[in-house]
């Protein structure tokens, strides 16, 4: 009786084939480390050329060379922010004004009368500073001229016999208006003068006209009066020239001179031809 043959697809491996396997896998494990490839190390860069650094030897200082010592500082104690500090006022009117609305009449009054009489000596008188208009004329103020002005109107209309309101008011027009003008002529002609600065400037310049006036009021002579006017009209011109001359360019000081000139001449005719 025949046994009948096992029907599959598989055929068992065979115990050789099996243990073969086997050892060819264990060989591939332990000899896979000791074979793979090891990649070469990247090869060192060259070195670098090196510069040459020449040995120079140190230069001695000179012999008059003294090393200075190192500074000291004070140890002064620096003053506290509630110190208070005092700042003086010059009397040529800079710093912190004064106060002078709490002070007493007089001392106002005496003040400007003081200033007046100032302005007059830098203008009028020689002086050393009549060659410096903006230290003369500094501390400059409307009060003396507008006073000389009144005054010489007053003069004028004194010495008319009719119509003596009339003369005053001519005279005062002619003063004011001539030293406006005359103002702006300096300025449109570049004058480096302020515009009030150059009035005051002008109204001082009357006094000496004041002074021929009175003169002429007080001493009814023809002779006297042209011989007072004539003196005193080259006394004005003298106190304005350096002024007027300094405060535009020296080739327009004949334009801003002449004006100035033919008003005190005016002045002069009024004086003598009022009677």
């Amino acid at each position: 009786m025949s046994h009948a043959q096992p029907q599959g697809d598989t055929i068992p491996l065979h115990p050789s084939s099996a243990q073969s396997d086997m050892d060819e896998i264990e060989s591939l494990i332990h000899v896979a480390p000791t074979a793979a490839a090891v990649l070469p190390a990247r090869p060192p860069s060259p070195p670098r050329a090196s510069i040459p650094v020449a040995n120079i030897p140190p230069v001695p200082p000179p012999a008059s060379f003294r090393p200075q010592p190192p500074p000291t500082f004070s140890s002064a104690p620096l003053p506290s922010a509630s110190a208070s500090v005092a700042i003086p006022i010059g009397a040529d009117g800079f710093g912190s004004p004064a106060n002078t609305l709490t002070e007493p009449v007089w001392d106002t009054v005496k003040r400007d009368l003081t200033r007046i009489v100032s302005n007059l000596k830098l203008v009028v008188f020689p002086n050393p500073y009549r060659e410096d208009p903006g230290k003369a004329l500094r501390d400059w103020d409307l009060w003396g001229p507008f006073f000389f002005i009144v005054f010489l109107g007053l003069t004028l209309s004194w010495s008319a016999s009719v119509r003596k309101s009339e003369v005053f008011a001519v005279a005062f027009a002619v003063l004011a208006a001539g030293a406006i003008i005359l103002t702006l002529n300096v300025l449109l002609l570049g004058g480096q003068i302020i515009f009030f600065q150059s009035l005051s400037l002008l109204g001082y310049c009357l006094f000496p006209m004041d002074v021929g006036a009175l003169i002429c009021l007080l001493k009814d002579n023809d002779m006297l009066k042209i011989i007072v006017v004539a003196v005193t009209l080259a006394w004005s011109s003298w106190a304005a020239y350096p002024f007027m001359s300094t405060a535009v360019n020296p080739r327009r000081k004949a334009l801003a001179l002449y004006p100035v000139f033919l008003m005190y001449v005016s002045i002069s005719f009024l004086i003598i031809a009022i009677n």
